[in-house]
């Protein structure tokens, strides 16, 4: 039996509002019951590090509170916001490791959003760990069911707990002041005296807000003046907007051409929150405002989020979303291997991942970075996690690009765990078993894993039944020469591996199903020197750009150049966050993030000539201006933990393209206010190659002394952008959402005479 005499030092939670609470459909929950009660459970490290730990769940339904026996009144919590996904039974390595002491109906994991390690969990019966695995998928649900409006509010009664220290949900003036501090806010002391005073006019005393009061409180100091001066700019009478009203202001200000009244109509339905303008068709200002806080107002445009691209196209004209060393969850010296990483990049979209092959222990081949003190792990391992996740993000296909320095032995054993594991999965042969004459595309693809590798002469030999010397095949700058076996080489049929001599040679003797990997200094020296080539070479078939062995910190290249050449796979530490990842998630975060994007046109067709370099001289040169006014920010993250210490946010605006299209210009930066700063300054650029280029936004906390620190981004395809007045939902470093952080712009595009 566990001891729990220590849980009884967990402080009381008082009654709370509607507002703090969760609904009441959700309360009555069993499972959440069980939750709001705790559990004792066993979190567990590695198979010596297991500790008690008391969890659990508080009454907004948000946090999970847990400690230790230990460690006196310390404890730790966690936002069910924080939570990506619950795995049931032995489905991490952790856990795998205990299997013998621990039955699976038994264990769980909890897997966190971003690079956040996962947090592995042994309950005392099953039913306990039914209770918390449905519980908390309840709670997820519930989340991302929840309107803007409601996930503001409850980001505000975050706050409002993280400062009522002593948890009688009452804070005076001077609490809020504080408060208003810790949510990056310096604003006048009398201007808040004066609404303070105003929202507890209720109370007998008028000295203190409870929590329903305080979030009255923070809307009124949140007032929108910025959205609300373009309402008014519309509005007839200035307190709502007529449906000619709404019609005039996407006409002229969105730019929306078709069916401009429907369009109208459902964005009253979908966001006015009062019937009775409903009924007159109109919109108040607070239907406007969630309108443009909605995915509608985002600068996103939804139609491109989801799939809209061609997939019959050969496999050679998309951009593929790639990783690189994917066993890696840190650098390439000694860091961790883990088959998190695959998990990780597959539900991230990434479509080919790579392993490191190597001779292990007992005839079971192994992963790892060869030469290093990276830890190992088996590839048995590697492929059932590829077979278990390789479609739960997407459909489309997984190349499993293979860097094979195993003997012909343990080759073997991987081409029979690659049969017997993936089973249908794995691509063994041509899809209509004829030989074919172009690679196939990602739709004729659908749920197929296939090889990259090393193969014994070509694929018109293996289907007319010719075997070739196994100490023939052409080898990657990767790979070591050595001899080839023939059950692994079978596995490879639309990506082999071969080493690259020059373009001319490639357009005389390549085969289409051929594929070469070039280190990122190669690639850069052949877009130098022949871009236009590259181009034409990338039109015919698949290259793969990997980073410099010099990385060994996982840092990444600037993917843009890649694409600009049309490299399809260009191989990206994905454990890494910065800039360069952003450019990926950017350009992956369109047609459904399924980890293809077709490239355009001119890169696609081998009749046209296009080079990077000079993108001016290609048919069909149609630049672009693109005007930005960044207007205002809202609820900016804090940077620094130091208390009083508010932001001082600017924000660049960055063009990621050719050459020619890269640039970046910055706004000004405020004095103390990460809160509501407002800029209304005009950032203007000039696109050569739309089809290519990104936008970056990012903000930072500006600083004369040392470099700026970094507050939030968001990038997207310049393709993707919706004119006129948007909203742009910040990311973190990692890539998650950081509501309800974000930046509110104008944007205009038009056409350079």
């Amino acid at each position: 039996m566990l001891n729990v005499h220590y849980l009884l030092s967990e402080p009381s939670s008082p009654s709370l509002s509607p507002v703090l609470s969760c609904s009441s459909g959700i309360q009555a929950d069993d499972d959440l019951k069980s939750m709001f009660v705790g559990t004792v459970m066993r979190k567990i490290k590695s198979r010596t590090w297991k500790k008690q730990r008391y969890f659990r769940l508080q009454e907004d339904c948000m946090t999970i509170w847990y400690k230790s026996k230990k460690t006196g009144n310390a404890h730790s919590t966690f936002s069910v916001g924080d939570v990506e996904a619950v795995r049931e039974g032995h489905q991490s390595e952790v856990l795998l490791s205990i299997a013998d002491e621990f039955p699976p109906d038994r264990c769980f994991t909890l897997v966190f959003r971003g690079r956040r390690g996962n947090l592995d969990l042994v309950a005392e019966s099953a039913g306990e760990a039914q209770s918390w695995i449905k519980g908390i998928r309840k709670l997820i649900d519930n989340l991302e069911n929840m309107g803007q409006r409601e996930k503001l509010d409850q980001w505000i009664c975050d706050w409002f707990k993280r400062a009522d220290k002593n948890r009688d949900g009452q804070m005076n003036f001077k609490e809020v002041r504080d408060l208003l501090k810790m949510m990056n806010v310096d604003m006048n002391e009398h201007h808040a005296l004066r609404l303070f005073t105003v929202t507890a006019h209720s109370r007998p005393t008028y000295r203190t807000l409870g929590d329903d009061e305080f979030v009255l409180f923070y809307k009124m100091l949140t007032q929108r003046e910025d959205v609300l001066r373009v309402f008014q700019e519309y509005s007839g009478d200035g307190q709502k907007l007529t449906l000619q009203d709404l019609k005039d202001f996407l006409r002229e200000e969105q730019l929306h051409e078709d069916g401009v009244q429907q369009y109208a109509l459902k964005l009253i339905e979908r966001y006015e929150p009062s019937d009775t303008a409903k009924m007159w068709q109109a919109m108040t200002f607070d239907g406007f405002l969630m309108y443009l806080s909605s995915s509608e107002g985002s600068i996103s445009n939804p139609t491109m989020v989801d799939l809209y691209q061609d997939m019959t196209q050969p496999l050679c004209h998309y951009f593929i979303s790639s990783s690189h060393n994917t066993y890696l969850l840190e650098d390439q010296i000694r860091g961790h291997s883990s088959v998190e990483g695959y998990i990780r990049a597959l539900k991230r979209g990434c479509r080919c991942v790579e392993v490191d092959c190597w001779d292990g222990p007992n005839g079971e081949p192994i992963v790892y970075h060869g030469h290093t003190f990276t830890s190992k792990i088996f590839f048995k391992d590697v492929v059932t996690v590829l077979g278990n996740y390789a479609f739960k993000a997407s459909q489309y296909p997984v190349i499993l690009s293979i860097e094979n320095h195993c003997s012909i032995e343990q080759q073997k054993v991987m081409a029979q765990h690659l049969t017997q594991i993936l089973g249908d999965k794995l691509l063994k042969s041509p899809l209509d078993g004829k030989i074919p004459i172009g690679l196939p595309s990602p739709e004729d693809l659908k749920g197929k894993i296939l090889l990259k590798g090393k193969k014994i002469g070509g694929l018109e030999n293996s289907m007319n039944g010719v075997v070739d010397d196994p100490l023939m095949g052409e080898v990657s700058d990767e790979e070591e020469t050595q001899r080839l076996s023939k059950e692994l080489s079978d596995c490879v049929v639309y990506c082999k591996s071969v080493h690259f001599s020059s373009f001319k040679h490639s357009q005389i003797h390549s085969k289409f199903y051929e594929i070469s990997s070039f280190t990122e200094s190669k690639a850069r020296k052949h877009i130098r020197e022949a871009g236009a080539e590259f181009v034409l070479h990338n039109a015919r078939q698949l290259s793969r750009v990997y980073p410099s062995g010099l990385r060994t910190d996982s840092s990444n290249f600037n993917p843009q150049d890649m694409w600009n050449a049309g490299c399809q796979i260009v191989a990206l530490n994905f454990q890494t966050a910065g800039v360069e990842m952003d450019l990926n998630d950017g350009l992956f975060s369109q047609n459904g993030h399924c980890g293809y994007v077709l490239k355009p046109t001119f890169m696609r067709n081998t009749d046209e000539r296009f080079d990077p370099e000079n993108p001016q001289n290609r048919d069909g040169y149609k630049p672009l201006s693109l005007s930005v006014q960044v207007i205002s920010g809202q609820q900016l993250p804090k940077v620094n933990i130091k208390e009083g210490s508010i932001i001082d946010p600017l924000v660049r605006v960055e063009i990621h393209g050719v050459p020619l299209d890269q640039a970046k210009q910055e706004t000004r930066y405020i004095d103390n206010n990460g809160f509501n700063p407002v800029w209304y300054d005009m950032l203007q650029f000039t696109i050569h190659v739309p089809e290519l280029a990104l936008v970056r936004f990012v903000v930072e906390d500006y600083d004369k002394t040392s470099k700026n620190d970094f507050v939030g981004q968001f990038t997207l395809p310049f393709t993707c952008i919706q004119p006129g007045y948007r909203h742009i939902h910040l990311l973190s470093k990692d890539g998650t959402s950081i509501p309800p952080s974000s930046l509110f712009v104008h944007v205009r595009i038009t056409k350079l005479t």
